[in-house]
C-alpha cells in the first residue's frame, strides 16, 4: 500500500470504510488536533507506517470520559499507539505560575480542555478498557521524559515512572519512526510485546516475579537509585539524574533499571541516529500539509509552523529548560539539500503560501 497524496488518514469509521477497509492495524490516539504536516508527530508516524503497508487511523482529541471513542474503528489488529501530543499535556494546560492557560495552540480555535491533564495516563486506560488484550504502546514527549522516576513541577512531588502509572505495555522514548516500524512488523509476524523488550529506545515494567535482564547486547545493566530512594533523598535523586544523562549516547549507553517497590522499570539504550537517506524519506512522504477538513476553526500551532521546514534533528546544547536534547538526542541528523529544496518548492506552489 503506497501513501496516497492529498488523502488524509482516516479519522472516523466512514473515512475508514471509504478506503475499502473493514479494520485497521494501528490506531494512533493523540491529544492534538490532526494536522497532516511533518511538524506533527502523528502525521509523520502514521505516514511512515502507511508507507510500510499498514492501515492506520487517527483518533484525535477523543472524549476521555468513556472508552466509546476508542471503539470508532473496531478492534485494531496490532496495537494502540498513544501520545499526549507534541507537548506535555500539563505544559499545554498551565503556565509556569500554575495558572490555567487561555488557549491550547494544538487545538482548533485554540480551545483549552480538549485533552485531559496527564493525557498519556487517561488515553492508555481507555485503550485497555475499549479492547482488552490489544497492546498499548505509549510515546511522545510526555511519556519519554517521564519514563523513570522524575520530579513533577505541577504537584511538587517525585512521581513514579509513567510506565507503571499508565500500565502501557511498552513506552517508546525519543523519536519514534524506526521503533514504530519495527514494532508493527514484529507484531505482524506474531511476536508478543514481551519479545519487543530487546529493542532499543524502549522502557517497560518488570513484574515482581519476572527475571531481571542482565545486559543489552554487550552492555551490562546499571541499577539506578530506587523510586523510594529518589523520593526521600535529594542526593539519590541527583545520582539517578547523573546516571540517566550519562547513558544517553546510543553508541555507549547501558540499559538501566530502577526499582519501584516490588516492581522495576527497565530502559534499553537509545535508538541509533537515522541516516540522511531515511530522514529524506520521512519528509518526502505525501503530506497534505493542512489540518483535517473536519476542523472549522484555525489551529494556532499550524498557522505558526505551516511554512516552516525541518532541516535537522538533535541538539548538543543540553539546556535544562529545553527538551530537545533529552528527546531527540545530542547527535545532529540532517536532511539533504535536495530534499529540503524539494519541500520548499512544494510549499511555494501552494496558493496559500505567503512567502
Amino acid at each position: 500500500m503506497k501513501p496516497q497524496a492529498n488523502l488524509f488518514l482516516p479519522t472516523n469509521r466512514e473515512e475508514m470504510q471509504n478506503r475499502g477497509w473493514n479494520e485497521v492495524d494501528v490506531v494512533f490516539v493523540t491529544g492534538d488536533a490532526y494536522v497532516d504536516h511533518p511538524s506533527f508527530a502523528m502525521a509523520i508516524l502514521g505516514r511512515v507506517l502507511e508507507r510500510e503497508g499498514f492501515r492506520v487511523a487517527i483518533l484525535s482529541q477523543p472524549d476521555w470520559n468513556s472508552c466509546e471513542p476508542w471503539r470508532e474503528f473496531g478492534r485494531p489488529r496490532l496495537f494502540f499507539a498513544v501520545s499526549a501530543g507534541n507537548m506535555d499535556s500539563l505544559i499545554n494546560h498551565y503556565t509556569a505560575n500554575k495558572k490555567v492557560r487561555n488557549d491550547d495552540a494544538y487545538s482548533p480555535g485554540g480551545r483549552i480542555g480538549l485533552r485531559p491533564d496527564r493525557a498519556t495516563l487517561a488515553y492508555c486506560q481507555r485503550s485497555r478498557e475499549a479492547y482488552s488484550g490489544v497492546p498499548v504502546i505509549a510515546g511522545g514527549v510526555e511519556a519519554s521524559l517521564r519514563r523513570l522516576a522524575h520530579y513533577d513541577y505541577w504537584s511538587d512531588t517525585v512521581k513514579r515512572s509513567i510506565v507503571l502509572d499508565s500500565k502501557a505495555d511498552l513506552v517508546v522514548y525519543g523519536m519514534g519512526e524506526e521503533p514504530i516500524i519495527e514494532i508493527a512488523k514484529r507484531l505482524q509476524r506474531g511476536e508478543t510485546v514481551k519479545d519487543l523488550r530487546q529493542m532499543r529506545g524502549v522502557a517497560y515494567a518488570l513484574g515482581a516475579k519476572e527475571d531481571r535482564p542482565q545486559a543489552f547486547e554487550d552492555k551490562p545493566i546499571i541499577a539506578l537509585p530506587s523510586y523510594e530512594a529518589v523520593n526521600s533523598d535529594r542526593f539519590a535523586f541527583a545520582e539517578a539524574t547523573r546516571l540517566i544523562h550519562t547513558h544517553t549516547n546510543p553508541f555507549n549507553a547501558h540499559p538501566l533499571i530502577q526499582d519501584h517497590g516490588a516492581q522495576a522499570v527497565v530502559t534499553t539504550p537509545p535508538s541509533l541516529p537515522i541516516s540522511r537517506g531515511k530522514m529524506d524519506g520521512i519528509y518526502d512522504l505525501p503530506y497534505v500539509r493542512k489540518p483535517h477538513p473536519k476542523y472549522r476553526e484555525a489551529i494556532p500551532a499550524y498557522e505558526m509552523i505551516k511554512d516552516s521546514v525541518t532541516i535537522m534533528r538533535g541538539c548538543f546544547g543540553g539546556c535544562t529548560f529545553c527538551s530537545i536534547t533529552a528527546h531527540q538526542g545530542r547527535i545532529i541528523q540532517s536532511r539533504s539539500k535536495v530534499s529540503i529544496l524539494r519541500e520548499i518548492n512544494q510549499m511555494a506552489s501552494d496558493p496559500d503560501f505567503k512567502g
